[in-house]
């Protein structure tokens, strides 16, 4: 990974991001012979994977988990030598609800008989109600304008939803979308649980989403992915402007353009906004970078000298309905220590804060979870993705009512020859890293076809 150090280069693709998207794209093309520049506007690769480090051991404050089915990812991962660890899970979970802390095992929190009946009868109707959602065109859905039309916590409100319900979908929500439930439409919800293979997929940590981790980072895996493509990778080169005519597009930064056949955008929806397009971008594709705005998700990790909580036969993983953190795991290298944990946080309330006041909220309120061991801890680390200096914002959009239908399926029309990528571009596993890839492969095979098409064109013209 270098900085250009010519003015101008010309090549057949040139991809605009350096995340999981645009590095498989760049992979892809390069295995088919095509010569490729990826530009990165940050400092380093990874997008919104970002490594860490607590007490000595590196975290990712960013996207963490893998599961068995991603193959994708695992893929990338195997061919650098990614090394995973399942997500720990023994013991008892624990749940702060309403003032009230208790402890469960399995996926939902032990609630009374009804709060369950309640609970249970909402996910049923989300499952069901997912199934029938087209993940890669969700607005040709049937019924796509009337899930659209609402909200989740409106539905919630039709389907008279208990405020236990409530308190866990907002958790729920904050996790996977990074917003209230007032600020996502149900049919960007449904989506999302299909992309997923289903609610409890979606939220389970043995054998579900949260299934593992990687030992090196998940951003290590993108460092060592992108190491392959040597000197074709560049970072501090933000773009400013793709101008495109019939025969190309020039891309440009701040200190050099690029010239190539066709250029491949892997930032997220919103972040489009920021690039300057000539021609300019269609009404509808500027209406979806304006409405498919990212949600906003803080992580926070706390350093114990051993996880203390295993011995009191708790697994590490909590849910709370009040305060900074609303969610936590384990993730201690080790029995012995150090003790980690991986704390969620609420962003209205957490990312205006100064960092010892921002520590100070999660240390009280691991201390309601997990007893005045919590007290004591030995290193802290965060991050606030709403607040990150480069192409802020959260894992996923939170995409409001209406604009699924609305703009949703521009997503991936290509403008002129300019085609997109990025997890959000994806349709199964659509939000995550596997989506990344997906999306990569997906476009790279797009423009490798255009190509090839172009190629055999200019041969056939030359013989003639």
């Amino acid at each position: 990974m270098t900085a250009l150090n010519e003015a101008t280069h010309n090549v057949d693709v040139v991809v605009v991001g350096a995340g999981f998207a645009g590095l498989s794209a760049a992979h892809d093309l390069v295995d088919k012979g095509y010569s490729v520049v990826v530009l990165e506007g940050r400092d380093r690769v990874g997008g919104r994977v970002f490594t860490g480090e607590v007490a000595g051991v590196k975290v990712d404050l960013g996207g963490t988990w893998v599961s068995h089915r991603h193959t994708a990812i695992r893929e990338v991962a195997e061919q650098v030598g990614g090394t995973t660890v399942p997500q720990f899970t023994e013991g008892r979970s624990t749940l702060w609800l309403a003032g009230k802390r208790s402890t469960y095992k399995g996926t939902i929190p032990k609630l009374s008989p009804a709060a369950l009946v309640n609970m249970g009868r909402i996910q049923l109707a989300l499952d069901k109600m997912a199934k029938t959602i087209d993940v890669d065109a969700p607005w040709n859905s049937p019924r796509a304008q009337e899930l659209d039309a609402i909200s989740l916590e409106e539905w919630l409100d039709r389907k008279r939803a208990r405020w236990t319900t409530r308190a866990m979908m907002t958790i729920i929500t904050k996790v996977e979308w990074g917003c209230q439930p007032s600020d996502v439409s149900l049919l960007h919800v449904l989506r999302t649980i299909r992309a997923f293979g289903g609610f409890d997929f979606m939220l389970d940590a043995e054998g579900g989403m949260q299934e593992s981790r990687y030992v090196e980072t998940t951003q290590a895996i993108a460092v060592r992915y992108a190491a392959l493509l040597g000197d074709r990778v560049h970072t501090n080169a933000p773009v400013r402007r793709i101008t495109e005519d019939g025969d190309g597009v020039t891309v440009e930064t701040d200190s050099l353009q690029v010239n190539a056949r066709y250029a491949i955008v892997t930032t997220a929806t919103e972040h489009r906004g920021g690039i300057e397009f000539e021609p300019a971008l269609s009404e509808p594709a500027q209406g979806l970078t304006n409405s498919w705005r990212l949600g906003a998700l803080s992580k926070a990790f706390v350093a114990y000298d051993k996880p203390f909580w295993r011995a009191d036969g708790l697994s590490g993983e909590a849910v709370t309905d009040t305060g900074t953190v609303f969610i936590t795991f384990d993730v201690s290298p080790s029995p012995d220590g150090p003790g980690i944990l991986m704390a969620f946080c609420d962003p209205r309330v957490f990312d205006t804060h100064a960092s010892e006041v921002r520590k100070a909220q999660v240390v009280k309120q691991l201390i309601d979870l997990f007893g005045p061991q919590a007290a004591r801890p030995i290193d802290y680390i965060d991050h606030c993705w709403g607040t990150d200096s480069f192409a802020p914002g959260g894992p996923n959009p939170a995409v409001a009512p209406y604009a699924s239908v609305r703009y949703g399926s521009v997503m991936t029309e290509p403008h002129g020859r300019v085609h997109w990528a990025g997890t959000e571009t994806a349709g199964e596993w659509t939000g995550s890293m596997n989506g990344a890839v997906l999306s990569g492969r997906r476009v790279s095979s797009e423009v490798a076809r255009l190509l090839l098409v172009t190629d055999t064109h200019d041969r056939k013209k030359a013989l003639a």
